[in-house]
């Protein structure tokens, strides 16, 4: 995987996420989202991808990454408990999944440089 490919496998969860808000039908499992390991990128990241572990970049990718997970799979136990949850509010650019977002693909960006 390159970066371009970590950054597209990352930002296809939002579409996830969102499609699912619209119809939660329990096909996403929270403890399984939350497990950054499982994912394309957090395969990277623990495989091929540590070839990168000196670089700061890299350890801020991986705090970010679980962070990431963390919020994607708080979004999906509010839904799943039928909880107001809507795409602005839980995805929107104000939103903890959005910051963790963009730090995500912050850190990406900036490994490619260094890289």
């Amino acid at each position: 995987m390159d970066f371009d490919e970590a950054i597209r496998a990352h930002s296809s969860w939002k579409m996830k996420l969102s499609a699912y808000l619209r119809k939660p039908d329990g096909s996403l499992k929270p403890d399984e989202i939350q497990q950054d390991h499982k994912c394309d990128l957090g395969k990277w990241i623990h495989g091929e991808g540590s070839k990168f572990s000196s670089l700061p970049e890299f350890k801020t990718l991986k705090v970010e990454h679980a962070k990431f997970h963390k919020c994607a799979a708080d979004v999906v136990r509010k839904a799943d408990k039928g909880e107001s949850v809507s795409d602005e509010t839980a995805l929107g650019a104000k939103s903890e999944f959005s910051n963790a977002s963009s730090a995500v693909v912050t850190a990406i960006m900036s490994m490619k440089r260094k890289a």
